[in-house]
């Protein structure tokens, strides 16, 4: 699709051949405008079957197919959309495509990143598939295996950061600037290819009523979100599902933010759930929007029921999945669902 680039903040336009993903006037968050009408796209439940709904790009299609979607084995109107599916076992898999397939495009030899763990590892392993550099900035408190991973097996370039997330993406952001590299991470191409989740839901299972989704950064919910708004204005849906966001006690700034009806505000991350551990989240305020337009809510889960949930997962499923990944079935329990209804839950990751 031909698309421009507009700041959400200053209303600045760049057009596609923009090779940044944040604005070169304020810094803020850039959107992906299309031109014209989004088209009806029929899908299988495959990724690339719904290429036609992505940024014009030199995708080089990539190794990346679908994800199952499966009923749960407690709740029979409760279904599992497997993410843990993907060839880095993690959601991220679908934005790490396009925002690499896009700094090929733009002629880029290195890609920067701030990440908790699973981004880095997705982008590292796509980038190498291109024979691109990666340097990714992490806080020193990240998941020991994950960075073994992200280094060993995909050659990327660590730097460790004494703070969150939220210090690791501004130094990332820094260095992109002075070096030229292209900034990947939790900006509009990312968004994109996530958003491909709700596409394939949609078309998996046509009756979905709710979308329970973890939340850390807010560009899986803001990415789901915005698939669903492109399918109801091109009339492959009537009415959209209600969102539900699931953060982690000790890291819920936007699950604060909607009670109190306000913008969402930095907190410190206190959770053992490292993938959703961000005290500021970039696509914040798009997530509370989402959960306003379709008549969502938030749901605050704690490490020990993630812990809980993990183990019962493994137990019933015989797959592994990361405390994050099952956020969303640890929030059921606080959930009530009426007996018409068919829920979805994304299983977001499986990186331990």
């Amino acid at each position: 699709m031909r698309y421009d680039l507009v700041c959400m903040n200053c209303g600045s336009v760049y057009d596609s051949s923009y090779d940044a993903q944040v604005c070169g006037t304020c810094g803020g968050i850039l959107e992906v405008a299309y031109s014209g009408r989004m088209p009806k796209v029929k899908g299988t439940g495959k990724f690339w079957d719904y290429e036609r709904l992505l940024p014009d790009c030199a995708y080089r299609h990539y190794e990346l197919g679908s994800t199952r979607l499966i009923r749960s084995h407690k709740h029979s109107n409760v279904f599992l959309k497997l993410e843990i599916d993907n060839p880095t076992r993690s959601f991220k898999d679908r934005g790490s495509v396009v925002e690499v397939g896009k700094a090929v495009e733009a002629g880029k030899a290195e890609i920067a990143l701030a990440s908790t763990g699973n981004m880095a590892y997705s982008v590292a392993y796509y980038a190498k598939l291109a024979g691109l550099r990666v340097r990714v900035f992490m806080g020193k408190g990240a998941n020991k295996d994950k960075v073994r991973d992200i280094r060993g097996e995909h050659d990327a370039v660590m730097d460790f950061v004494n703070g969150d997330f939220t210090k690791a993406q501004a130094l990332a952001t820094r260095y992109a600037k002075k070096t030229g590299a292209f900034l990947a991470g939790d900006y509009c191409y990312r968004k994109e290819g996530q958003k491909t989740v709700a596409y394939e839901v949609m078309d998996q299972l046509p009756e979905t009523t709710h979308i329970v989704v973890p939340v850390g950064n807010a560009t899986l919910i803001s990415g789901v979100f915005k698939g669903l708004r492109e399918m109801k204005a091109a009339g492959s849906i009537k009415h959209m599902p209600k969102i539900i966001g699931v953060q982690a006690t000790g890291s819920a700034p936007l699950i604060k933010a909607f009670k109190l009806n306000k913008s969402v505000e930095y907190v410190l991350p206190r959770t053992a759930a490292d993938a959703i551990a961000v005290g500021f989240p970039t696509f914040g305020d798009q997530a509370i929007l989402a959960l306003k337009e379709t008549g969502g809510s938030t749901v605050a889960v704690s490490d020990a029921e993630m812990a809980s949930e993990q183990r019962a997962f493994f137990n019933e499923y015989g797959m592994v999945a990361e405390l994050a990944g099952v956020a969303s079935l640890a929030a059921l329990k606080k959930l009530k669902f009426a007996s018409r209804d068919k829920a979805v839950c994304v299983i977001s990751g499986g990186n331990v």
